[in-house]
């Protein structure tokens, strides 16, 4: 595949990495044998966050609860997350992707797009994928799939054909005979939700949706309609952006070992998810105009509420009331609830945003700025449980979301945007 003609673009996408991680970093435990990565390990009822493909291959799959997984595979090795870990890992996969070109998007912690178009001073396209891929496996230890192609959506498409450990090759031309067939959920970007839909238009595969009018896509999904019709062409002209953009949104979501019922209970949770999503909104130096909260119960009913704020904030006390607020008027004590988040939104940079004062909090604003601010130095260097209140403290995995280490996300890429600290060894 030669870029004279066009764009290369390569996805790489990092296998199984959590569980590869942990086997990359004590081989003699882990290496070759089926491991899992569980939010709660102690607690049969935690969730599996991924598995190794050993494991995958025993029935193992992301999802579900301990419990299930040790039935169905008495021999599986439960490892507890290691958030530190995984951010070193991304670094250094993102380091070596970094060397064969400027034009780097890192879209979650293990994957990443690439524009090699200008980089033909290292070799044809599958000459660099190749280079990348030996160089993740023989200095970082990991396995990764990658995918060339002319865009990034066929990339993306083209490392998920081959796992683990393997480099496709998608041409646009070849879009009719490999994904036509394929269901509409599995074209990069279309979710279940919209799937469902599509279904119910008597749109079952990618071909199908190919062949759709655009008009009447366009008046049942608005500009995401042609977008869905040009994607199921094989068409994608969205740039690979290496820019580390101020994130549009911060949030936090918790999964509970046990359903919780009583106002009080919920109410800490709460404490805990605003105080680790204002936490990270003033590492960026951003304040938020909305508090969205996520509520899910234990049959997997899922809803979302938000709200605005009356001047945009950073401050834990103003994101917790309006959180608190909106879970007393959307679910009623004494209904369990399964999962809890809290999402902070409308951000922006807190120099440039005007915050509207009233008489009172003229006076009271810069106190309360400079106490937080020295809790936050406190915590920064002394550790996230080093100065709480009272409401934080339970034995709920809520508390735990205080622990870098063991807490984060595959989506969060505030690390990359954060410079690193003295005396760090990364990859």
């Amino acid at each position: 595949m030669s870029g004279a003609k066009g764009r290369v673009i390569l996805h790489i996408d990092m296998n199984a990495f959590y569980c590869s991680v942990h086997a990359a970093e004590d081989p003699d435990t882990y290496m070759g044998k089926a491991t899992a990565v569980a939010g709660s390990v102690e607690k049969r009822k935690g969730i599996l966050v991924t598995s190794s493909y050993e494991a995958r291959a025993r029935g193992i799959r992301t999802g579900m609860t301990v419990r299930q997984a040790l039935q169905l595979c008495p021999e599986l090795i439960l490892i507890s997350p290691d958030f530190d870990l995984y951010r070193k890992y991304s670094k250094g996969f993102l380091r070596i992707a970094g060397s064969y070109t400027p034009l780097v998007e890192a879209v979650s912690i293990d994957e990443c797009f690439l524009d090699i178009t200008g980089s033909s001073q290292f070799g044809e396209p599958l000459v660099i994928a190749e280079t990348i891929r030996r160089r993740v496996k023989e200095e970082l230890s990991l396995p990764c799939s990658i995918g060339v192609a002319p865009n990034k959506l066929l990339a993306k498409m083209a490392s998920d054909m081959r796992k683990p450990d393997a480099i496709t090759v998608l041409r646009r031309r070849e879009v009719p005979a490999l994904l036509w067939n394929n269901p509409c959920q599995s074209l990069y970007g279309v979710g279940s939700k919209t799937a469902d839909k599509l279904l119910r238009l008597n749109i079952r595969t990618i071909g199908e949706l190919a062949a759709a009018d655009e008009r009447m896509l366009t008046e049942r999904f608005g500009v995401y309609g042609a977008w869905m019709k040009k994607a199921a062409h094989g068409l994608d002209d969205s740039p690979v952006n290496p820019d580390r953009e101020a994130a549009k949104s911060i949030g936090h979501t918790t999964t509970l070992p046990a359903d919780l019922t009583e106002r009080e209970q919920y109410r800490r949770v709460l404490l805990n998810l605003a105080d680790q999503t204002t936490r990270r909104l003033r590492r960026q130096r951003m304040v938020c105009a909305t508090v969205q909260i996520t509520i899910r119960d234990p049959d997997m009913r899922t809803i979302t509420r938000a709200a605005g704020l009356p001047s945009p904030t950073d401050a834990m006390e103003d994101v917790y009331a309006k959180a608190c607020r909106l879970m007393d008027e959307n679910w009623t004590e004494g209904k369990p609830v399964r999962l809890l988040g809290i999402t902070l939104q409308g951000l922006s940079p807190k120099k440039d945003t005007p915050v509207q004062l009233d008489l009172f909090s003229y006076e009271e604003n810069p106190r309360r700025e400079q106490l937080i601010s020295v809790m936050d130095r406190l915590r920064d260097k002394y550790g996230e449980s080093a100065v709480l209140t009272a409401g934080m403290l339970g034995d709920d995995p809520s508390s735990l979301i205080r622990n870098k280490k063991v807490r984060g996300t595959s989506l969060q890429t505030d690390f990359l945007r954060e410079k690193d600290d003295a005396g760090e060894n990364d990859y």
